[in-house]
C-alpha cells in the first residue's frame, strides 16, 4: 500500500515537471542576428541616426511589458562593457521583423564595433552583428598647426616641433578642445598622396618635407584636417622664416591689431622698416600699422630670418579747406572731400549735430561753428574716418580803438588776447613800438606793429606780469606806459 502511494506521488511530480517545462519552452523566443542598415557609421552633431532590422520567433511569446534593447560593443567587438544605445517602450514592438533606430555615443571611435539585440520578457539575446567602423565626429572643420605659418626649419642634427594650435588663430576650432579625439600625422609624397608618420597632438620633425595632421576618424571621411607646413634643414646656417598676419594682408584696421607670427625658435627679434622694435622678442608681434616687418629667429646652432610687407585696407581722405576758416556774414564756404575709399558714404555735422540731407562729398556751409564730416568705406573693409574744420567771423587785426590798453589776457578766448593799439601807431604809420620787461629786456621792437603781441605763449612766473612800452610816432611826443598781462 505504501509503495503504491510513493509511485503516485512520483507520477504527479513528473507531470508537474513536464507541465512547467512546457510552459517555459512556450515562453522562450529566438532573436535573429541584426541586419545593419549601414556599412559604417560616421556620426556628427548634424546627423546621428542609424537603424538595424531583426527577426524574432515566436512573437506570441512576448510578454506585454517586453522591451527590446540594442547593445553596442567596444571598438574591438567585445560586449563585456556593452553600451545600451536604444531601449524600446514596454510592449511597443510586437511584430517580426522589427526595425529599430539608435544613435552613437559621442565617445565612439573605432573600426570593429558590433551590436546585438536583447529582450527583457522573456530574456533573450541575439548573435552579434557584423563588425562596422563607427566614429562620432565632434570636430569636423579645418584647423591650424604651427600658428598657420607655412614653413619651419631645424638646424642640422636637431628637429622642429609641429603642434596643433589651441586655440589657434582667427576662428580656428582647435580639435584639442575635444579630449576624446586622437590624431594622425602625414607627410606628403606627391601632389595628392601622403604617408602616415605618427600619432599624437605634436610631431618632432627631423626630415625635410611637407607635413599635416588629421583627426583620427578612421575610414570615415572628414573635414577635420590641418594646413600644410613645409619643413627644411638649415644646413647653410640660415633658413627662411615665414611671417603670417592673423587678420590677413592687407588687414582691416577696424578689427583691431593684427598678430604677426613666425616659425618656432629659441628667441626672436622683430624690426619695422629696418629699425629694431624694443621689447619685441616673442614669437608673435601685434600691430595696427602698415610697414615692412622682419624677424630674426634663433634656432640654436643656426638662424632664420624673414619679412612681410604689411598693408592696411584703410583709406585716405582730405578736404579742400583749412582747419580754421573765416567767413563774412551772408557768405558761404564750399567744402569738398577727396577720398580713395571704396563705395564711400558721407555724413556732415555742425556742432556735433547731424545736418539733415547732408550726405554727399560736397557741402556748402553758411553758418559759423564747428563742422565734421564722416567718411565710411562700405565695401570690403568697413572702416570710417572723420575730418574736422571750423568757420568763424573774421577778426579785424586793426580795429579802431581809441586808447592804448594797459591790460591783456592771452588765454585764447578771443578777447584781449593781444595788445591792440590805435590805428595811428600800427603797421604803415612808421611808428616805432618797443616793449620791454621790468628788468629792461626788450621783447619787441618794430616799425611795423601788427597788433599781434604776444605771438607766443609767455612764461609767466606770477599771476600778473608787468611789461612796459614806448611808442614813438614821427614828429610826436613818445607815449609811455605799462601793460599788465593777466593769466
Amino acid at each position: 500500500m505504501q509503495k503504491t502511494t510513493i509511485l503516485k506521488r512520483l507520477y504527479i511530480l513528473a507531470c508537474l515537471s513536464v507541465l512547467l517545462l512546457s510552459e517555459q519552452m512556450s515562453a522562450q523566443i529566438v532573436i535573429g542576428t541584426p541586419n545593419l542598415g549601414f556599412s559604417q557609421a560616421c556620426a556628427s552633431s548634424s546627423f546621428n541616426t542609424y537603424n538595424a532590422t531583426f527577426v524574432f520567433s515566436p512573437d506570441t511569446a512576448l510578454a506585454s511589458n517586453n522591451q527590446f534593447r540594442i547593445e553596442m560593443s567596444d571598438a574591438s567587438g567585445n560586449f563585456a562593457n556593452a553600451t545600451v544605445v536604444f531601449t524600446s517602450n514596454p510592449g511597443a514592438v510586437t511584430v517580426s521583423p522589427a526595425t529599430l533606430n539608435f544613435s552613437l555615443p559621442t565617445t565612439t571611435s573605432g573600426e570593429g564595433y558590433r551590436i546585438r539585440i536583447k529582450s527583457t520578457a522573456p530574456v533573450a539575446t541575439s548573435s552579434s552583428s557584423v563588425s562596422f567602423a563607427a566614429y562620432y565626429k565632434s570636430q569636423d572643420s579645418p584647423f591650424t598647426i604651427n600658428n598657420l605659418v607655412s614653413t619651419g626649419a631645424y638646424c642640422t642634427g636637431a628637429n622642429y616641433l609641429l603642434t596643433i594650435d589651441n586655440p589657434g588663430t582667427g576662428e580656428n576650432d582647435s580639435p584639442l578642445n575635444y579630449p576624446s579625439l586622437t590624431f594622425k600625422w602625414f607627410k606628403e609624397t606627391g601632389p595628392t598622396t601622403s604617408v602616415f608618420v605618427a600619432d599624437g597632438s605634436t610631431l618632432a620633425v627631423g626630415q625635410p618635407g611637407t607635413y599635416f595632421v588629421k583627426t583620427n576618424y578612421g575610414t570615415c571621411t572628414s573635414n577635420s584636417f590641418s594646413n600644410r607646413v613645409t619643413i627644411s634643414e638649415a644646413a647653410s646656417g640660415q633658413a627662411n622664416a615665414s611671417i603670417v598676419s592673423s587678420l590677413g594682408n592687407p588687414f582691416c584696421p577696424d578689427q583691431g591689431v593684427t598678430t604677426l607670427n613666425t616659425l618656432g625658435g629659441n628667441s626672436y627679434q622683430w624690426y619695422k622698416d629696418g629699425v629694431l622694435i624694443p621689447n619685441a622678442t616673442e614669437q608673435t608681434y601685434q600691430t595696427d600699422e602698415s610697414g615692412t616687418y622682419s624677424v630674426q629667429v634663433d634656432l640654436g646652432s643656426c638662424e632664420a630670418s624673414g619679412s612681410i610687407v604689411l598693408e592696411s585696407e584703410g583709406f585716405s581722405s582730405s578736404i579742400n579747406v583749412d582747419e580754421e576758416n573765416a567767413m563774412e556774414i551772408g557768405d558761404s564756404l564750399v567744402v569738398s572731400v577727396t577720398t580713395d575709399a571704396s563705395n564711400p558714404q558721407f555724413q556732415w555735422f555742425l556742432n556735433g549735430v547731424i545736418i539733415p540731407n547732408a550726405n554727399g562729398a560736397t557741402y556748402e556751409a553758411t553758418q559759423f561753428g564747428d563742422y565734421k564730416v564722416t567718411i565710411s568705406q562700405t565695401t570690403g573693409c568697413t572702416v570710417a574716418k572723420e575730418l574736422f574744420f571750423s568757420i568763424s567771423e573774421p577778426v579785424d587785426p586793426f580795429p579802431d580803438v581809441s586808447n592804448i590798453p594797459n591790460l591783456i589776457s592771452p588765454n585764447g578766448d578771443g578777447i584781449n588776447d593781444t595788445w591792440m593799439i590805435p590805428l595811428q601807431y600800427v603797421s604803415g604809420t612808421n611808428t616805432e613800438v618797443m616793449i620791454f620787461t621790468s628788468q629792461g629786456k626788450v621783447v619787441l621792437q618794430t616799425n611795423n606793429y601788427q597788433n599781434n603781441w604776444p605771438e607766443n605763449q609767455l612764461e609767466l612766473n606770477s599771476v600778473n606780469q608787468v611789461f612796459y612800452y614806448i611808442i614813438q610816432a614821427p614828429n610826436q611826443k613818445a607815449k609811455k606806459g605799462s601793460i599788465t598781462v593777466v593769466k
